[in-house]
């Protein structure tokens, strides 16, 4: 006689669903925990590995921005492969090409070959690609849609855990090898990928052919033109343009004004914990108040960062606006994310994912080469003052699509 109680095995009941999103949600973390440690070290030794290596002092920091043009060059490909191969092998494609990167830089230090050295930057960025769609990997793996911006919102929790791992691996490795300073902590940058391969290999997504829905897709500039696409890119690309550029610019602009290297650090460090603490609650806040009300508090808060350093140059006023703007890029950038998922159909969604992810972090590296030379043509304050009007336009743009949508449902 069968037993009544024992478990279906069969993967679309309920309980076997849920079991394997919660699987899914949990190895993303742990990928993301890992994988998104490697830009800490390569932006806080990028400059400093370049003043060592370069006889250029222009070129010093042109590591970081290769690093981040890398990542913006690659999400469309890496966006290809996810389609036709399906997330998990991309992924693991991008893990080896995070290894490789790793002991590339590494090897660029010890030659003491500044060319090798932004060689293994800009492969680090394909792999940076990657780790950057595993948000909308968290989305994807859960069949509500009510519960996507809390999947998202847990991913990012994953970017807090990175954000301790990166700084302490950098602390613990600078110094590894002597006679190559820095060249540990890059090693190491290829471990940390190294151990990411199997928690990405483990992975069980849907395929590709599974999230393709019935009918045509629209064309890419058809979806572009959309209100919806429009506010979401806008607030995804001002949320995390402005961060990265007030992040990159901090640290020379306290320095300038006086204050340590030390205090420096730490204030970058409180933004850091910054711009990833609030996940653990952020999705719960979408769910409570909306998508586009917690996006819009994310850019006034991006804004009010703005306002408070302009209001001092001593660290109280340093330090907090950094710890403003990060949450302040945490729930834009977050609700930005939950918004895009409303633009596309699941057929569409690979393609508008990478236009997306393309322009956020096309301006982040556009960002990353202009911040030292516009920090220098204008001030601490003029960079403050100047981004208010980008946060206003944007807040603009999500009021008009919201106005949009009410008109189209009555």
């Amino acid at each position: 006689m069968p037993n009544a109680a024992a478990p279906s095995s069969d993967p679309s009941t309920p309980s076997s669903t849920s079991a394997l999103q919660a699987r899914n949600l949990g190895l993303l973390v742990a990928a993301q925990a890992l994988g998104g440690a490697s830009p800490p070290i390569i932006i806080s030794l990028g400059g400093l590995v370049g003043q060592q290596l370069s006889s250029n002092p222009t070129a010093t920091t042109l590591p970081v921005s290769i690093y981040q043009l890398g990542l913006a060059l690659s999400t469309l490909p890496a966006a290809w492969l996810m389609q036709r191969l399906g997330r998990r092998w991309a992924y693991v494609l991008g893990a080896v090409l995070g290894v490789v990167s790793g002991i590339v830089a590494a090897q660029g230090i010890a030659q003491s070959d500044f060319f090798t050295f932004c060689l293994g930057t800009a492969l680090a960025g394909f792999y940076a690609a990657c780790v950057q769609s595993y948000r909308f990997a968290a989305a994807d793996a859960v069949a509500e849609a009510h519960l996507q911006a809390k999947a998202i919102s847990r991913i990012m929790v994953g970017g807090l855990i990175a954000a301790i791992i990166g700084p302490q691996v950098v602390i613990w490795t600078r110094d590894a090898l002597p006679a190559t300073p820095f060249a540990g902590s890059f090693y190491s940058q290829a471990a940390l990928a190294a151990l990411a391969l199997p928690v990405v290999l483990l992975l069980r997504l849907p395929a590709p052919k599974k999230l393709a829905a019935t009918g045509t897709a629209r064309p890419l500039a058809q979806i572009a033109a959309t209100p919806q696409f429009i506010a979401a890119a806008a607030a995804g690309v001002v949320s995390y343009g402005l961060m990265a550029f007030l992040m990159t610019a901090a640290p020379m602009a306290m320095v300038g004004c006086g204050h340590s290297v030390g205090e420096a650090a730490l204030g970058i460090q409180w933004h850091v914990l910054a711009m990833f603490g609030p996940s653990f609650f952020t999705g719960r806040l979408i769910g409570r108040f909306g998508k586009r009300k917690i996006t819009a508090l994310g850019l006034v808060m991006i804004a009010a960062s703005g306002l408070l350093a302009m209001a001092g140059e001593d660290l109280p006023q340093f330090w907090g606006s950094l710890i403003l703007l990060g949450v302040g890029w945490n729930f834009g950038f977050i609700g930005a994310t939950a918004m895009l998922t409303e633009c596309y159909t699941p057929a569409e969604r690979t393609k508008v994912q990478a236009l997306n992810d393309f322009l956020v972090f096309g301006t982040v590296a556009v960002a990353s080469f202009g911040s030292g030379q516009l920090l220098h043509s204008v001030g601490w304050n003029g960079i403050n003052l100047g981004m208010q009007p980008l946060v206003v336009l944007v807040l603009v743009v999500m009021v008009w699509q919201g106005r949009k949508m009410n008109s189209s449902l009555r």
